[in-house]
């Protein structure tokens, strides 16, 4: 490991805070002693910088002691979800403006009769024409119209847009026609100007102009929001670093210029936090599942490391840009149970924090998970949120029977049928991530984290036949954990079309040698010393004639075209089931990843408090109501067993080990749940 950039000897404590629709937690290590302290504050939707400098002068109130600080924001992303972006333009090469607006031609489900295509971000008043084309050879076949730029810069401000991004054909072979319109709009207008072969230098003009546009659409959001975050802090020697979509972390300097990687930096966190877990345990392919109150976020370690896509998307529209696969539903504690005709439905509407479900009493009537899991005693009404919340045990109640009696249902039966939906729901959402995609969840192990992650996890497991899960040491607050287990990570990438057989090795290494040398100028920018830095080569690959591709790692450094080939070959057998050896391959994008090492001291485990007495407690699972242990987990020692049928309660989260589980306390506190098939 390296020193943090900029570090020096007197700071002691690493900082994270991740921002959540609720509370924003914080965790804070002590790099000498390796202790972890974690903490929440309700989060300041109007003001999220607030809640994060709320957090900070309440957890760590001695600031020039912080050598290390990192952030997972979700203001990008909710600017996105809620349509709270600037006021945008998008400039096209003449005669293809609108194919932002028609988009792709994939449809996710075609037997949804009620398919709407995603909703844009802009509408078709803000497209423009800009006069010029270049040809998919590089060539010139229209020279730029000056005039015509000018002009569009001039309605561009009667409009009164705050932002302009600009998406011209080829302009990732050749980006000078690019460049010119944006020398020409920056003359004109006092606004972020976002170029696309700067953003995504990639081919497919839709997914390319989507990308473009959703980072001009947040850039203004996420500059202020960070700028105000940075002038706060006032600190030079311990900078704010971010969160990315890619699993590793930038600077805040860095991430105003590219904001788009900051759209999944919360949820990435916990994935990263999994990848870490996997590496301790010796456990290498995870199943990383997240469980809050509105959403449910699925992710895997394979081989571990996180998996990361190319490409993906949010509300629809499409984004270039590296990413961890997360798939979300909406199906967490406040999600509500209620009635279609005779059959009972869970989500993905959710009671939110206000008014919450029923239990809260803040004035929710209609039942939620948490509000059945409650009534069937897997939640202590008295002792939730480590007792600074007494729930309402007989409204719950209540509120599920009235739904039953609508059915035919007991207030029991309801209870269970909600949480027998909603399990399987999200194991459904595993499903997508692994079986769909060739994999096996039963070679897996399951790490559940989120406020309601411990309380579901042994029941999907069971339902995947996965026989190990782990509920890590924090789980409340355990993205933010995660936060501190990465890297700081850069992606450079560029189109390169040519059949394997063909390629100019030469010409390969140069385009590797040129996206290294810009990514360690970047490294140079953030202050990673040489001696931490790393770098990898991928290309994408396809057979001929094929519109998708699949990325292969070149370990050696040189593509080799038999090696490649053999990979390829390899890697679409396990995604597809089969595979065409002999085929022609192309090559369609070479990439280089660069890390940069950060100092992660190993922090303590989590103390044992002293031994408490278990208790017993009557717990509904499926149709019997049985005796069940009920333990504190912060009394649990490395010797202690609980067998199922238990509860293990904690601050921020719920452990149920169903009959036929057990469970034990691991390497650095963490919880490891058994299936015994007893």
């Amino acid at each position: 490991m390296h020193a943090s950039p900029m570090a020096s000897a007197g700071q002691r404590f690493r900082v994270s805070v991740d921002i959540g629709g609720t509370f924003t937690d914080i965790v804070i290590q002590d790099a000498i002693t390796g202790h972890i302290d974690t903490g929440k504050v309700l989060s300041t939707r109007e003001d999220p910088a607030r809640a994060v400098l709320d957090a900070l002068a309440r957890f760590v109130p001695d600031q020039d002691a912080m050598r290390f600080f990192v952030h997972g924001t979700t203001v990008g992303l909710n600017a996105v979800l809620e349509r709270r972006g600037a006021q945008t333009a998008l400039l096209m090469t003449d005669g293809i403006e609108q194919a932002y607006l028609i988009g792709g031609n994939d449809r996710q489900d075609i037997f949804d009769l009620r398919y709407r295509k995603a909703a844009p971000l802009i509408e078709a008043d803000r497209l423009f024409g800009v006069p010029e084309r270049m040809d998919a050879d590089g060539s010139v076949h229209r020279e730029l119209d000056v005039a015509g730029v000018r002009a569009i810069a001039e309605q561009i401000r009667r409009l009164g847009l705050e932002s302009v991004a600009v998406c011209l054909l080829y302009s990732f072979m050749r980006p000078e026609h690019e460049l010119a319109v944006e020398a020409i709009l920056r003359e004109q207008l006092a606004i972020p100007v976002v170029l696309s072969h700067r953003i995504s230098p990639e081919w497919r003009e839709y997914a390319r102009a989507s990308t473009t546009v959703m980072t001009a659409y947040i850039a203004p959001v996420v500059e202020r929001y960070l700028t105000t975050l940075m002038n706060a802090l006032e600190r030079d020697d311990a900078p704010l670093h971010v969160m990315q979509s890619n699993g590793g972390v930038t600077t805040g300097a860095t991430a105003r210029t590219a904001p788009i990687q900051t759209l999944l930096s919360g949820p990435v966190g916990g994935a990263i936090g999994a990848r870490e877990i996997s590496r301790r345990l010796g456990r290498h392919n995870v199943v990383c599942v997240d469980m809050g109150g509105t959403s449910f976020d699925v992710s895997l370690i394979v081989d571990g490391e996180a998996s990361v896509s190319s490409e993906t998307e949010l509300d629809g529209l499409p984004i270039q840009m590296a990413a961890v696969d997360i798939t979300g539903i909406g199906a967490g504690g406040g999600s509500i149970a209620w009635l279609e005709g005779p059959a009972l439905r869970v989500g993905p509407e959710s009671a939110g924090s206000t008014p919450g479900p029923v239990c809260y009493r803040r004035g929710g009537t209609r039942p939620t998970v948490t509000d059945a899991n409650l009534a069937l005693g897997r939640v202590d009404s008295r002792q939730f949120a480590g007792g600074g919340m007494d729930l309402d045990l007989d409204g719950a109640r209540a509120a599920i029977a009235a739904v039953g009696a609508e059915i035919g249902l007991s207030a029991d039966q309801t209870a269970q049928g909600i949480l027998d939906i909603i399990n399987a729901a999200m194991a459904d959402a595993i499903r997508t991530q692994t079986v769909r995609r060739g994999i096996d969840p039963r070679d897996f192990i399951l790490v559940a984290y989120g406020g309601a992650g411990p309380m579901h996890a042994a029941a999907l497991a069971q339902e995947l036949e996965i026989d190990e899960v782990v509920v890590p040491a924090h789980p409340g607050t355990f993205s933010a954990w995660g936060m501190l287990q990465t890297d700081v990570r850069h992606d450079f990438v560029e189109t390169h079309f040519v059949p394997l057989d063909e390629v100019d090795l030469t010409q390969i290494e140069e385009i590797y040698t040129r996206l290294t040398a810009t990514g360690m100028d970047l490294l140079d920018r953030e202050g990673v010393a040489p001696q931490a830095r790393r770098s990898s080569r991928s290309v994408d690959l396809r057979y001929a004639g094929q519109e998708y591709t699949l990325s292969v790692p070149l370990s050696a450094g040189t593509l080799h075209a038999a090696s490649v080939t053999e990979a390829f070959n390899a890697a679409y057998q396990a995604r597809y089931g089969h595979s065409n050896p002999g085929a022609p391959i192309e090559i369609v994008r070479l990439q280089v990843t660069l890390h940069g090492d950060l100092d992660r001291p190993r922090e303590a485990a989590p103390p044992i408090a002293a031994p408490t007495p278990w208790s017993t407690r009557r717990v509904r699972f499926g149709d019997e109501w049985l005796d069940s242990t009920i333990v504190s987990r912060t009394a649990l020692g490395p010797d202690d067993e609980v067998r199922g049928p238990a509860i293990v309660e904690e601050t921020t989260a719920t452990t149920v080990l169903p009959p036929g589980w057990s469970g034990r306390r691991v390497e650095d506190g963490h919880l490891l749940l058994t299936r015994n098939g007893d």
